[in-house]
């Protein structure tokens, strides 16, 4: 069986890269490269844009952040060129990274190139020439769980990753964090949110395990083989990678998480393939990944809620930005209804978590 994989497309206004500067720099670094590249766009660029550089003999991925962005930090291509570097000798689903520039002259930007992982990525939707029986969707659902279990347990000090974060004091960290985004962003319409950040507070984990994290681990951040649907060959986007506490991560990724018995507000909110007959619940996810990587959490109504409450957060952001009217896009008009929403589900685990 082989499925399509996945393309760009054109390159959107106002995006073009400047491709006879980027051909020349990447072909003093790479002097094997032959011919002009044909450039595409991927979808999104919400985050950092990304592109596909097609050569003759090669073919390439270039990521850089969006125009008119300040602050480094927040897309920051040197750390997320290293960490995928150092991580790609201990865990195998990272591209080989090939290059980075530091000179931001070359097309106004830092950027990167790594090699284009040629696969499915499964979006919303799974490809429409991709039919899987429920056995085999089962298969992909633990396949993909497995590869966070395998990220997670990965010796941070071989791989010299042990400076990627501060490490101890993350739990606490990410709730003052994501709390004070949320009330920096908070608009008129939205919740004060003042009992579940509160309730976080003080229901942080006493016991605290710290590994690698990708904190932004979903369905559409994965490469999967075209000849064989159910196997991971990558892992994308690792801008928010740190040291954390693994079931923090896990807790981020069921934040996502849609299934096909969700209501009708989590199904409008779906951006990947978890409704799919043979695909597990959520408490069944769960489930699986303490049994297999050992991590039993005291509590999983905390990590639930944290990772409920830092989706609000996000949205909240973006919805900030529209109301603001610093864009315009109409995705993002309704958007504090979204955050009501999860705020509501953020309520319904704090009672459940509560109950002896």
């Amino acid at each position: 069986m082989s499925a399509s994989t996945d393309q760009a497309g054109s390159v959107r206004a106002g995006e073009e890269l400047d491709i006879v500067a980027v051909d020349a720099w990447l072909k003093q670094q790479l002097p094997s490269l032959q011919g002009t590249p044909k450039v595409t766009q991927y979808a999104g660029g919400a985050s950092n844009w990304t592109y596909r550089l097609e050569y003759a003999n090669d073919d390439l991925i270039l990521r850089r952040p969006p125009s008119g962005t300040k602050a480094k930090s927040a897309h920051d291509m040197g750390r997320e060129f290293r960490i995928q570097q150092a991580l790609q000798p201990v865990f195998p689903y990272v591209p080989a990274m090939r290059a980075h520039c530091t000179d931001t002259t070359v097309i106004g930007a830092e950027f990167y190139v790594m090699q284009r992982l040629a696969g499915i990525i499964p979006r919303k939707n799974l490809p429409r020439d991709l039919n899987l029986p429920p056995d085999t969707v089962r298969q992909l659902c633990l396949n993909v769980i497995d590869t966070l279990i395998a990220l997670h347990q990965v010796d941070i000090h071989a791989a010299g990753l042990d400076k990627l974060g501060v490490g101890a004091g993350y739990a606490r960290r990410q709730i003052d964090g994501w709390s004070k985004r949320y009330l920096d962003a908070r608009t008129w319409n939205v919740p004060r949110g003042e009992k579940i950040m509160a309730w976080l507070q003080a229901h942080l984990p006493q016991q605290e395990r710290i590994c690698v994290t990708h904190n932004d681990f979903r369905f559409d951040n994965v490469v999967l083989d075209p000849n064989d649907p159910t196997r991971v060959i990558g892992v994308l986007d690792w801008e928010l990678a740190t040291l954390g506490d693994p079931l923090m991560d896990l807790g981020n990724s069921m934040a996502y998480w849609v299934q096909a018995d969700d209501d009708f507000m989590a199904r409008a909110t779906r951006r990947q393939p978890t409704h799919l007959p043979g695909m597990l619940s959520r408490n069944e996810v769960v489930a699986y990944y303490c049994a297999k990587s050992g991590f039993e959490p005291e509590h999983w109504a905390f990590y639930e809620v944290y990772g409920l409450f830092r989706l609000s957060a996000i949205a909240q952001q973006i919805y900030y930005r529209y109301y603001h009217r610093q864009t315009r896009n109409p995705a993002f008009k309704n958007f504090w209804q979204l955050v009501h929403y999860l705020h509501w589900r953020c309520r319904r685990a704090m009672r459940q978590g509560n109950r002896p």
